[in-house]
This record gives C-alpha cells, structure tokens and sequence, in this order.
C-alpha cells in the first residue's frame, strides 16, 4: 500500500488525472477551482502533457472536443458560470459520443453569485447541461481520497461508455486538505480505433461528428445512446448507506453536505430518534435501487443541501409518495452546521411520529 500524502482538494483532482493518464488539461481560471489547473500548469510538462490556459470556457471545451476525437485523456475544470459558458461544447461532446471529463468545482449562485461553497448546480449537471437528448455520469464525492478514486474511475467510465463525465463538489471539498492514498499510474489505455489519428493508409477514415441531417438518423442515434444510458444506470448507480437499516428518518445528502449530516445523524441516535444517512455518490445514475430498499421502514425522508432543494426532487420520484420527502437546506454559499441539520431530524421526526 502506498503512503499517505496532505493535499488539497483541487490539487489532488489534478495529480489523480494525470496518473488516470490525463495527458491534455484545457480551462480558464475561476476561483475557486484555480489550483486545480495551477498544478495542471506546473506538472503536467513534466508528463509530457499539454497545459493551455485558452482565452475563454468556450475555448476550452471545444479544445477538449478536439482531443476527445483524436483519441487522448483529456479533462477541463472550471466553477458554476464557467460550466454554463461550457455547456454547449459539452453538448457536442455527448452528441459525438466522445469521452471527456469535466471537473465542477462549485461556488454560490445564480449569476456571479460569490464565491463561497455551494451545491446549486445539481440540476444543471443532472438534468440540463446542454442542449438535446443527452445524459451524463456524475460522480459526487464527499472527501479527498474520494476525488483521487472517482477521478481515476470517471476516465475508464467515459471511455467505456464514450460518454463525458462530470465530477461535481463544492468549493469546500476543493479547498479541503486531508490525508490521500494516491493511485497508481495507470499504463493501460484502452485502444480507440474510432478516434480520427490518421489511417497510414491502413483502415477507412474516422468521422468524429454531431450534426445529423437526417431526422430519422438522428433518431436511430439518440435511441442507441440511450440503450448505452441503460446500461450505465443498470451497471453504474454507487452509493453510501450508513445505519439506514432500521432507520425510521432517511437523512439524504452527498458531498461537504453528507459530512455535516453525518454528524447530525449521530446525535440523533443519541436521542433515541432513529435517523440514518443515504449518500448518493452517482448524482447520475442516481441510486434508486439502494435508496428503494429503505422505503419498506423509512417513516420519513430529509435532504439536507447547500441550495433551495434541487435533489429532493429525486427521491421524491423514486419514494413515489409512500413516505413524506421533505427538504432542509442553506443556500448562496452559507454552510449548514450538524446542529441546524439535527433540529431539522428532530422536528420531523415529531412531524411525521404525529
């Protein structure tokens, strides 16, 4: 087992990468995910990488693009408004089947907003990041050596699946250091014989496209991506259940979020109220097969979120009303603390205990 090293958040998202075999880096600085291609800068030359810092998101993303066809690694970073300026390129992305990581280091919104923590972009990365008929893996992870395994395991779900992927935390996780078990370098990487890299005469060309004329072939297309989306739902749904198997009170949370209620869930206990903690770690596929197993004995569900309650939506689709799914939140970059989160626990468990 290798030995443990003290990093931060961003920096480790951007060591983890490179070792995953990240040899192209494409962003534009925004706090506070700016480390993250700080360090990009500094080692990715020393891997014979590319850093290159473009003049805008728009830039970026289809830079990505570019590498993306031609078959490399290749991950972009950026925070809240720059994912929006990225969502169109993400789009092409998905349309032309490519595989790329995209790294949402979260700040508060809407607008500039600050640039305080926060979870509001859930609906964004979940339901619409882009234009047209497509999905996307999301990976929340809620502590450092988190970040290291998914963003290893973000690069072989994406090229597996030719499809990008998203790992999304808030500016605290980003900002966060914590002990890491970093993983080794990756030296296999799976042959790409759709990528365009130029024939030598030897196969036909490659064609790297989105752009679909044809109506019915467009929808022949989206409806193979979405058997492809099937299978990632069937294979991919990962989450974290910590004493939910006789809770009456479902605490729903991930990230920096699923930490404070953590907490908030033991003191609970304390009390004598049985409260548990469901921590979805794909946002998408979200886990409905473990969090269906709680709905034979859950009297109740809370989702604690740093945002107006976006997630809460979700379980309410899969709990399909046989229990009452309510929300607790702070939003704009204010942090909820074990205390407000336990005073939410304890008045619903009265609530639905009447």
């Amino acid at each position: 087992m290798s030995e443990k090293v003290l990093m931060k958040g961003n920096e480790v998202l951007a060591e983890s990468a490179m070792r995953a075999g990240c040899k192209y880096f494409f962003g534009y600085p925004i706090t506070p995910q700016t480390e993250l291609s700080a360090y990009m800068s500094k080692h990715m030359p020393k891997i014979g990488g590319t850093f290159l810092q473009a003049e805008s998101e728009v830039a970026a993303i289809n830079m990505v693009y570019g590498a993306a066809a031609a078959g490399a690694r290749v991950m972009t970073s950026s925070s809240s408004p720059g994912i929006s300026l990225k969502s169109e390129g993400v789009s092409y992305i998905a349309g032309a089947d490519l595989p790329a990581v995209i790294i949402n280091v979260m700040r508060g919104g809407p607008g500039l907003g600050s640039i305080q923590p926060s979870q509001s972009d859930y609906w964004q990365a979940t339901k619409a990041l882009g234009h047209g008929d497509f999905q996307m893996v999301v990976y929340a992870p809620s502590t450092v050596q988190e970040m290291a395994d998914y963003v290893a395991k973000a690069f072989d779900v994406a090229d597996e699946y030719r499809t990008p992927v998203m790992i999304l935390l808030d500016g605290l996780l980003g900002q966060m250091m914590e002990p890491v078990e970093l993983p080794e370098p990756k030296a296999d990487i799976p042959d790409k014989p759709w990528a365009c890299t130029g024939t030598k005469g030897e196969r036909a060309h490659n064609v790297v496209n989105s752009l679909y004329l044809d109506a019915d072939l467009l929808d022949q297309t989206n409806r193979e991506r979405y058997e492809r989306y099937d299978k990632i739902k069937a294979a991919e749904q990962i989450s974290e259940e910590y004493l939910c198997d006789d809770a009456d009170i479902v605490v729903v949370a991930f990230g920096a979020a699923a930490r404070i209620a953590r907490n908030a869930v033991n003191a609970a206990r304390e009390q004598g109220i049985k409260a548990g903690l469901f921590r979805p770690i794909t946002l998408w596929p979200f886990p409905v097969d473990a969090l269906e197993k709680t709905v034979a004995h859950a009297r109740g569900y809370l989702t604690v979120e740093m945002k107006m309650g976006q997630m809460v939506d979700d379980v309410r689709l899969v709990v399909a009303g046989r229990a009452p799914v309510v929300f607790y939140g702070r939003t704009g970059g204010v942090i909820p603390t074990p205390a407000e989160v336990l005073d939410a626990i304890v008045a619903f468990d009265q609530k639905v205990g009447e």
